[in-house]
């Protein structure tokens, strides 16, 4: 059955995702009245009759108007890379007048790239709490499909008046759209509209400007970070920290030795005194974070996984104020490991990689364990966001425990009670709490 609506879904948004800005809310009423009257009236009765030919005509007349708009123009947005989910972004946007007219009471509205989902995303992606809604509801799948909208869409954005555009000249406005939902906003041109004489209607002319800008995840505050854990030595230093290497930081020049590696020769100096110079290194101590993202769950979207996500986003972004190393890890179509910190890698990529992690429903908790056990000598300290809290999870834990890491575990749960935190939240090396829904940001802030 929801295969038939969607099609029927589908078929309809088009036309009212061309109509809608097109139709005031006057004209919408006017168009309602004349349905009206033109199924209910009684033409046997003048006034019924002539109600219904004004109103024809007015509609006429207004489409007549509608159709007649000769504006040519240019336009350039000034995008900025990045922007964060629930802030509102402003950008600048310029726009050339082409013709040798004056064009007056304008309105500029952005234009989304097709927001539709697919048939499978539509009969894969749940609407969250949809579970409660009445039997009806859920066959039909209206819900669903208003949800999956508003969700591809990812932002909130409103028509804005323009001044005047003066004959062959340009002016600049600044836009304003909302972010709701982490990843790409696809904006796909530009519209310009001139109302009607009677308001009823807007004449429309799109330009098209194909651009896209990066959502990141929204951050969290954060009380100061207070996660134990010593420095450890980094084989390789600072700037291979993050591959595998055996390299050191450079202290010193001194006199070759015998045993002396040919690879630490320093050839330049060896020329300029004739005898055989090394490199002498040394090796670095610094502390290192895990930050182990739990992304295994079998739904395609959940509001706590976009909690973890946020959650990630906000002890990443704030680790990578500190002087110290982050690796982020977590597990898509293959199992990753990204490096931060002490000029590895910039805070905006860090949050842009966060931003563009996706559920994996294949694979089990198991396939980030390699990953983790693969560097923990390395590690100083972990911080761990799961969606669960089962057995894996647990045995995760406990061989940090064992390793003697210090870590702190964050469960993102619909309820405070839904999980049990038995015998190792005991341990002095552990910290786990329990961010609920609704209410995750009191609860980060809770010593």
């Amino acid at each position: 059955m929801k295969q038939w609506f969607y099609k029927v879904f589908h078929f309809s948004s088009a036309i009212q995702r061309r109509l809608s800005k097109r139709i005031t809310i006057t004209g919408r009423v006017i168009l309602l009245c004349l349905f009206l009257s033109g199924v209910f009236g009684d033409y046997t009765q003048g006034m019924a009759y002539q109600i219904f030919s004004f109103l024809l005509c007015l509609v006429a007349i207004e489409i007549g108007f509608s159709l007649v708009f000769r504006l040519r123009y240019s336009a350039t947005r000034h995008l900025p890379r990045f922007a964060s989910v629930g802030m509102p972004l402003k950008y600048r946007i310029t726009i050339h007048n082409q013709t040798p007219k004056s064009q007056t009471a304008l309105k500029l509205w952005e234009e989304f790239a097709d927001p539709r989902p697919s048939l499978s995303e539509f009969l894969a992606i749940a609407e969250p709490n949809e579970s409660k809604r009445n039997a009806f509801d859920r066959a039909v799948g209206y819900f669903r499909w208003q949800w999956a909208i508003a969700r591809n869409l990812g932002a909130i954005a409103k028509a804005i008046d323009l001044p005047s555009l003066q004959p062959n000249s340009q002016i600049e406005v600044v836009y304003e759209i909302l972010p709701t939902q982490r990843g790409l906003i696809r904006l796909a041109g530009l519209t310009i509209a001139r109302p009607s004489p009677f308001g009823l209607f807007h004449a429309c002319k799109t330009l098209g400007l194909p651009q896209t800008i990066s959502i990141l995840p929204k951050l969290y505050q954060l009380p100061p970070m207070q996660i134990a854990g010593s420095r450890r030595y980094q084989s390789g230093g600072v700037a291979l920290s993050s591959s595998v290497g055996d390299s050191e930081e450079f202290r010193a020049l001194r006199d070759y030795r015998a045993g002396d590696s040919l690879r630490s020769i320093h050839w330049k100096s060896w020329a300029k005194t004739g005898k055989p110079i090394v490199k002498e290194e040394q090796d670095e101590f610094f502390v290192r974070y895990a930050l182990i993202l739990d992304t295994f769950q079998p739904e395609i979207y959940s509001e706590i996984f976009e909690e973890a996500i946020a959650v990630a986003a906000s002890f990443a972004y704030e680790v990578q104020t500190q002087e110290s190393l982050l690796d982020l890890m977590f597990v898509g179509t293959e199992s990753y490991c990204f490096t931060f910190g002490r000029g590895l890698s910039h805070t905006d990529r860090m949050l842009e990689i966060i931003a563009s992690v996706r559920p994996c429903q294949d694979k089990s908790f198991e396939a980030i364990v390699p990953s983790i056990v693969e560097r923990i000598s390395l590690l100083s300290g972990c911080i761990c966001v799961f969606l669960t809290w089962d057995e894996e999870r647990k045995n995760l834990i406990r061989y940090l425990q064992s390793m003697q890491i210090f870590t702190l575990v964050l469960i993102v749960a619909n309820d405070a009670n839904q999980f049990k935190i038995d015998e190792l939240a005991s341990d002095r090396l552990t910290d786990f709490r329990i961010l609920t829904l609704g209410n995750i940001q009191a609860e980060l802030l809770q010593r």
